[in-house]
C-alpha cells in the first residue's frame, strides 16, 4: 500500500496540469477496498445480565464479538454540482465478514475465547458530499461528509454447544443501520479524464444482536427460550479505498 502511494504522488509530481473538474461532470470509479472493523461490543456483560448467569459460567464480563476485516470490489459515482462540490454514492458489493467471541477466558467458562459463530453479509451503501480543494490541479485532495445505511443481508449466526449435548443456539442481527460517514481521499488527474484515487472513511454502524436457546439447552440449563437482546454491536468501520476512475 505504502509503495502504491509513493508511485501515485510521484506521477502526480510530473504530470502536466489539465483542465480538470467542472460543473455537471460525472465520474466513474473503480476501486479495491479494505474494511477494517473497529468495534464496540459488550457481550459478555450484557448476555450475563440478561439471562442472570453468574460472570465466569458461559461467559466473562469481559467477553466481546469480534468481526473480521474483508477486502472486496467496490464502484462509485460521483456528479460535480460545482467546480469543488462533488456528490459521491457508493455501491460496493456485499462484504462478508466472520463473527467470533473473543476476550473469553479459557478456563471455567462453557464458550472459550475465539468460538466462530459464522459469518454475516453487509451492504453498505454511503452517499457523502465531498469539498475538492484543488479541482483545476492535477493532484486534488478533499474531504467529505455524509450517511451511511447497511443492509444486512445474512443475519444468522450460531453458538454450538453440540459438546454439551445442547445443540446449537440461534443467534442474529436485529436490524439494519443508518449512520454518519466522515471521508478523506485525493484524485490524481491525468489526460482526457484519467484518474487515479486513493481514499479513506469512518463509517458507524450500529446493530442489535438477539440470541435464543433451543429446548434441550433452555430444559438443561433452567434459561428461557425466545429471543432476548445479548449485544449492542458498533462495528464503525475503517474503510480504506485505492483504484483508478474516468471523468465524463
Amino acid at each position: 500500500m505504502k509503495k502504491t502511494l509513493l508511485a501515485v504522488l510521484v506521477a502526480s509530481a510530473f504530470a502536466p496540469a489539465f483542465a480538470m473538474a467542472e460543473q455537471g461532470d460525472f465520474v466513474v470509479r473503480l476501486r479495491a477496498t479494505h474494511i477494517q472493523a473497529d468495534e464496540d461490543s459488550s457481550l459478555g456483560k450484557k448476555t450475563n445480565s440478561v439471562y442472570g448467569v453468574a460472570p465466569n459460567t458461559v461467559l466473562n464480563n469481559g467477553a466481546e464479538l469480534a468481526v473480521d476485516s474483508n477486502t472486496i470490489p467496490e464502484i462509485d459515482f460521483s456528479y460535480y454540482v460545482t467546480k469543488n462540490i462533488a456528490l459521491e454514492l457508493i455501491l460496493a458489493v456485499g462484504t462478508r465478514h466472520d463473527v467470533r467471541i473473543t476476550k473469553n477466558g479459557d478456563v471455567g467458562q462453557v464458550v472459550k475465547g475465539g468460538h466462530n459463530l459464522g459469518s454475516i453479509n453487509a451492504l453498505p451503501p454511503t452517499l457523502t458530499a465531498q469539498w475538492h480543494f484543488l479541482p483545476d490541479q492535477t493532484f486534488d485532495p478533499y474531504v467529505g461528509a455524509g450517511i451511511n445505511y447497511t443492509i444486512f443481508m445474512d443475519r444468522k449466526l450460531d453458538l454450538d454447544l453440540g459438546y454439551m449435548g445442547v445443540g446449537q443456539q440461534k443467534i442474529r442481527i436485529e436490524r439494519d443501520s443508518w449512520g454518519p460517514a466522515l471521508q478523506a481521499g485525493f484524485d490524481v488527474n491525468f489526460k482526457d479524464g484519467w484518474l487515479v484515487n486513493f481514499d479513506v472513511k469512518k463509517l458507524w454502524m450500529k446493530t442489535d444482536v438477539k440470541m435464543t436457546l433451543n429446548p434441550t439447552a433452555a430444559g438443561a440449563t433452567g434459561l428461557p427460550v425466545g429471543y432476548k437482546k445479548i449485544d449492542n454491536l458498533d462495528v464503525d468501520p475503517w474503510v480504506i479505498s485505492v483504484g483508478f476512475g474516468k471523468k465524463f
